[in-house]
């Protein structure tokens, strides 16, 4: 407990799933949260949650409501955090969405939408943050992208080219800024128990659990334990990285 007392970390895509089992798991070791959202209700649900979980700690949580594929909404909106705060130590990078289908069908809508809001929203916020994060010479940027980015899938072009993109962005931004001490580094989740798998049919899943060596779906806490962990003094010798959180799918 408490390895990220008094950090203050930026969390996109943190009303559900795996960004709000990071959100949690941040504000269990004493860090400040703010998430990015495009639902008000979820994200004032997951604030609360926090502040129940770290009643009379002093830590501070909001959400700001915002697009994160837009640029500057995503200006506008760091920049009303650094007011509050006066710099991010933290940014995670969580948001994501799924537009699936064989590109013989896919539609450049939703090429487009899935790159938009997987990939230019992670150049949007380092972008807007990494000249507070080189001034203050130090920083934690984890992005999470997916095995998919790793191996590929069918039916999963879009996704699978924005996730990639994460890893090769990941990477050159990595080596951009260690030498001012700020640390850049991917996660590459497997099939983890959210939103998103449970669309899937009881074949599908048993299809999925025969790829998984562990036998197992992981849940977001996997996910979030891996972000701290990142996010932490544990990991400062640690950048451009992509750390695979998969029951061993990706060796």
């Amino acid at each position: 407990m408490g390895m990220l007392k008094g950090k203050k970390a930026l969390i996109t895509g943190g009303t559900a799933g795996i960004g709000k089992g990071i959100a949690l798991a941040m504000a269990r070791e004493g860090a400040h949260v703010v998430i990015f959202g495009t639902n008000q209700e979820r994200a004032s649900l997951v604030v609360a949650e926090m502040q129940d979980l770290t009643a009379g700690s002093g830590q501070m949580f909001f959400y700001q409501i915002v697009d994160v594929a837009d640029k500057v909404a995503v200006d506008k909106a760091i920049q009303e955090v650094l007011a509050q705060w006066g710099g991010v130590d933290i940014l995670v990078n969580n948001a994501g969405i799924t537009k699936d289908g064989l590109l013989m069908k896919m539609s450049e809508a939703d090429w487009d939408q899935v790159l938009a809001t997987n990939l230019k929203s992670v150049y949007n916020t380092c972008q807007s943050l990494v000249r507070v994060m080189l001034k203050a010479r130090s920083g934690k940027i984890v992005n999470i992208s997916s095995v998919v980015g790793l191996t590929g899938n069918a039916g999963q072009t879009n996704y699978a080219a924005s996730k990639a993109g994460m890893i090769g962005f990941t990477k050159a931004l990595a080596l951009e800024v260690a030498s001012r001490g700020i640390c850049v580094n991917c996660i590459a989740p497997g099939f983890i128990q959210t939103k998103m798998t449970d669309v899937l049919n009881d074949a599908q899943k048993e299809g999925l659990l025969r790829d998984i060596p562990m036998g197992k779906m992981g849940v977001p806490e996997d996910i979030a334990n891996a972000v701290v962990f990142l996010a932490s003094p544990l990991s400062d010798y640690i950048t451009g990285q992509v750390l695979s959180v998969d029951g061993g799918m990706v060796m």
